[in-house]
């Protein structure tokens, strides 16, 4: 079983940044693609983006490409997301999510976190 805690979302305006943090517990986060998912109300979970085990290859969807990065520490536990240029279209609940072989459709995420809620005013 692996755990999923995210943190640092928050109230943002346009044109900002924030950092989200995903501290995992119960195994170690090296046997798994990590990524982020975020889910707007009354809207569908999509897909952001996703980082390979190692950190070698990242993902993202074409409404948050150069803008957000995704990053991950190993020796932590730990994937970052950090989010530059935010739009009021960010807003969202921002999840972190697990797979052993791949995160990109969410039916691949073995694990997920709680969510961090992340607001965007324009």
């Amino acid at each position: 079983q692996v755990q999923l805690v995210e943190s640092g979302g928050g109230l943002v305006q346009a044109g900002g940044s924030l950092r989200l943090s995903c501290a995992a517990s119960g195994r170690t986060i090296r046997e798994y693609v990590m990524g982020w998912f975020r889910q707007a109300p009354g809207k569908e979970r999509e897909f952001v983006t996703a980082i390979s085990k190692t950190g070698g290859s990242t993902y993202y969807a074409d409404s948050v490409k150069g803008r957000f990065t995704i990053s991950r520490d190993n020796a932590k536990n730990t994937v970052y997301l950090q989010m530059n240029s935010l739009k009021p279209e960010d807003t969202a609940v921002y999840y972190c999510a697990a797979g052993r072989s791949t995160v990109v459709v969410v039916s691949q995420v073995d694990y997920w976190g709680k969510g961090a809620l992340v607001t965007v005013s324009s």
